[in-house]
């Protein structure tokens, strides 16, 4: 019963993810435990605020909290409980995930200051990740520490360039990722773990 709601969690999570537009909503993500939260329970596809609050190591009612105020903005929702055992409240992300644009915070110096830090955050939290495994890398297969990666290139593009860019990766990290859903759906487990992958690409001046 567990694999099959997760089998249905994967197959929602083709979808777009949602665009953040609104101050409210983008305040209410930019708090470092609500944050974390989420990317915790978008991992796990569905859980409950006991099993977040081991993962995130935080009081339950203090979790609790929390993702009532990330599901009041539509940011999660209720999940259904596997094997139908309803006495503990499950939920999952709404979304395949959220993104921002720099666009729809412009206009007003106090949305520029809120963009601005939770997009701060969100860079400290996924470097807080990549030190994680830096920190744990020899307890890895070699397999693993071979493949895993972390490069920086530095080139000179337009404004479109880099957009078809970004365009690009985006498509290929997707047809990545249906593909290997495909294959665990189809019975392929053996030697998955979780994958983070994280891109930047902005303009500088040296």
């Amino acid at each position: 019963m567990r694999r099959a709601a997760t089998r249905e969690a994967r197959r929602r999570s083709k979808g777009a993810p949602r665009d953040i537009e609104d101050i409210a909503t983008l305040k209410a993500l930019g708090h470092p435990l609500r944050m974390k939260l989420y990317r915790a329970l978008y991992v796990a596809e569905t859980a409950t605020a006991s099993q977040l609050a081991a993962t995130v190591d935080e009081a339950v009612s203090l979790v609790s909290y929390h993702l009532r105020k990330l599901a009041e903005h539509g940011l999660i929702e209720d999940a259904d409980s596997p094997g139908g055992d309803g006495r503990e409240r499950w939920w999952r992300t709404a979304s395949d995930g959220v993104r921002t644009r720099d666009v729809d915070f412009s206009e007003a110096p106090e949305d520029v200051v809120a963009h601005s830090a939770l997009s701060r955050l969100s860079l400290e939290q996924r470097g807080e990740l990549y030190r994680d495994f830096i920190d744990a890398r020899s307890a890895w297969s070699p397999d693993w520490r071979a493949a895993a990666f972390s490069s920086e290139v530095f080139t000179r593009m337009t404004v479109e360039e880099l957009r078809q860019l970004s365009t690009e990766l985006h498509a290929l990290v997707q047809r990545h990722k249906d593909r290997a859903i495909a294959a665990e759906e189809a019975g392929d487990r053996e030697g998955r773990e979780h994958v983070a992958l994280h891109f930047y690409g902005f303009p500088f001046r040296p």
